[in-house]
Parts: C-alpha cells; structure tokens; sequence
C-alpha cells in the first residue's frame, strides 16, 4: 500500500479508509480506526449531517480527512467509486436500500475493487421487520433486553445509559471488529467482503453472560434484584453527605470484608450471605454513606482492595490521580479527550489532528490518493485496478 499521507504510526497504519458521512456509531468506529493509525477520508456531503455539534468540536471525528462531495450530483458517485478502488475499507450508516440507490452500494462497490471490506453500520440491520424504520440507541437496547436490566428499583422504570450500550458498544465496537476481521481475510485471500453490523445484534450478544446465569437460575428476569444491577448492597452507588456518590463493588469475600471494615459497618457484615437481609445491609450501607463527604470517603478508601471509588463527572474524570498519571484523557488544540485506546508497545496510537472539517483536506486527499479529478473534476483520471 502506498503512503496514506495522513500515516499516524498506529497498528493500522497504511490502510485506507473511505467513511460516507453520517452521526452516531459510524463515525465513531471510523474514529477508532483512525485513531489507531488508519487513513480515514470522511466524504462529507454539502450542507452537513442535518444533526451534530459544530465541527470543531466533533471528537469523533479526530484523526480524520475530509472531502466533499454530492452523491446526488451528477459524479458524485463516480467520485466515491473512485476512492474505493484506493482504499481498504468502508464504512457507512444509511437506512438499508439507501447507498444502493445512491450507487455506492456493496455491488457497485466490490466490483470496483473486490478486496475491499464494506461495513454497514444499522440499528435494526439490513433485513428483517424493522430495517427499513428509523430509529435511536433507547429503542435497540429496549428490544434486545438490555434496557430492562439496567437500574436499581425493580418498580421504577429502567435508568437510561445515555447511547453507550447501543450506539458505541453494541454498535461501533462489533462493526470495528468485524472490519479488523475481514480485513484480515481480505488480505490473506484476496477476497472483500460485506459486515453487516447491526446495533440489535450487538447488543444482543453483550448480554452473553446474562443469559448464561438467567438459564443457570442465577439471575431474575427483573432489574434491581440481581449481583451486578444494583440490588446488591455490595455493588451499587451511594450518596454522601454532600450530595455526591461512591461506586461500590465489594463482590469477592476478601475484598468486601475489607469494605465493610474501613467503612465501619462490621456489626451487620454478616447480612451478605443472607439474601433476606440485603434490604438491612443496604439501608447500613447507604446510612453509613451519608455521614461523610465523598471527598472523605475517597480518602478513606484510598489505596485500599474495597473497591469503592468516587462517582466523578465528566469535567472531573480527566483530573482524576490515576488517570492523570496513566495518560488516560489528553489536551490537544485546547479540547480534552480521551486518549486513544488501547495501548500498543510496538505501535502506539496517539491524537495527530483535530475534528475534520467538512472539505478542508480534499487537496491533500486528491495528492496523497492519487486521484486529481477530486480535486479538479474536469481532470482526466485513470483507473488504478
């Protein structure tokens, strides 16, 4: 492969990436690629997403290149096509049908360059009932039951998880992964290959473990009653004095005796292999909380095997001892982060450049892709398969 010129020494450096723009957990696997050293071209349309922050601040996506260009211009798909026979992957998040219509559909596409990965990125997926609805991360993880888990009170409604479970998780990771799969296949055989990443399908497949101790008798089909959902006195989130919270997670016998002996609460630690007694070990747990500040329980728990920590916000994370010194959130053209992850020994990833903007890089893409009509659409240009 050829030099990407925009090469950041990552583990995925010299592969090319054409991502066709859209929100949410496409650009964000187009990101995580980026950031581990891909040549990611964003093809913006003119006029932008239709929704978004400003691009400026767009973290998702960092790392990236950008171009413009009309698909529903006369050309336009020409001009994708053309990036596609250059590149290694790509990447798109339309409702099914639609980059078919468009002419830059997996068969257009694979025709023109056979090795390539193309890697879908849906909600519901590219069939069934649903695919053809529209949709967001709250509806995914409510079909797949992973909403229903989440929270602490089995009588309330479920907590929403922001669009972490659907969007990032079951959605952007399983799509990076299937194209970090294929792309490995595409290389050995010489054979491109369609992923078709469908947030409901990843989603699904996170609660592996669930089911496995739903089926073992292990878990009740009800949140707020169960180890890790927040009906355990040992593993939840508390409120102290000053209104801030601790995050617990006490669940192995040594690291919940040490627990309740620096938060002083010895007298009932019995309760634990009671399950009629949680409601009283939680109500001690909570009680005991809410008699200091989450500064001074921070402090006591400091350095210790309790497993407890401070519940920080989001401005607070990055300022946080550990992740300060390990690196974890990073400053770059005055926007905090976080770092790329994870972390490689031999080709380390790291943030080169700021949120694309919409079109700024298409003369550096048309030189460093070879492909001057970009650029220039009146020049002639040659195929290069």
């Amino acid at each position: 492969m050829a030099g990407t010129g925009n090469g950041g020494g990552g583990p995925l450096s010299g592969v090319r990436v054409v991502e066709l723009a859209g929100i949410g957990p496409g650009p964000f696997a187009a990101m995580l690629l980026a950031d581990l050293g891909a040549d990611v071209v964003r093809v913006d349309r003119p006029g932008g997403p239709g929704l978004g922050i400003d691009p400026a601040y767009d973290l998702t996506n960092r790392n990236k290149r950008s171009v413009l260009v009309d698909l529903k211009a006369e050309g336009g798909p020409e001009t994708v096509l053309d990036l596609v026979e250059r590149a290694d992957v790509l990447v798109e998040g339309y409702r099914p049908g639609v980059a078919e219509r468009l002419g830059v559909g997996p068969e257009a596409c694979l025709a023109r360059n056979p090795r390539l990965v193309y890697g879908r990125m849906t909600g519901w997926g590219q069939d069934g009932p649903l695919a053809p609805t529209a949709g967001h991360d709250i509806g995914y993880i409510a079909v797949t039951g992973a909403l229903n888990m989440i929270g602490p009170d089995p009588d309330g409604p479920p907590t929403v998880p922001a669009n972490l479970v659907g969007d990032y998780a079951g959605g952007s990771l399983y799509l990076v992964v299937g194209v970090l799969a294929a792309l490995t296949h595409a290389r050995a055989h010489g054979e491109g290959q369609v992923v078709d990443a469908a947030i409901v399908d990843g989603t699904a497949h996170l609660t592996s473990m669930i089911h496995g101790m739903l089926a073992a008798g292990g878990w009740q089909d009800r949140r707020g009653v169960n180890l890790l959902d927040g009906g355990c006195p040992f593993y939840g989130v508390y409120e102290t004095s000053d209104g801030g919270h601790m995050a617990v997670g006490a669940l192995e016998q040594q690291f919940y005796a040490e627990f309740v002996r620096l938060l002083g609460i010895e007298d009932v630690a019995a309760a634990r292999n009671d399950l009629s007694r949680w409601g009283e070990l939680k109500d001690a747990v909570a009680a005991r909380f809410r008699t200091r500040t989450r500064a001074e329980w921070t402090a006591v728990f400091e350095g210790s095997d309790a497993c407890v920590a401070p519940v920080l916000s989001l401005r607070e994370a990055p300022a946080h001892p550990h992740l300060a010194a390990r690196g974890t959130f990073v400053e770059y053209s005055g926007l905090t982060q976080p770092a790329p992850a994870p972390r490689f020994s031999a080709t380390p990833a790291a943030v080169r450049r700021g949120p694309a903007l919409p079109g700024a890089d298409t003369a550096a893409v048309a030189r460093d892709w070879d492909l001057p009509s970009l650029a220039d659409p009146a020049a002639p240009q040659e195929s290069t398969a």
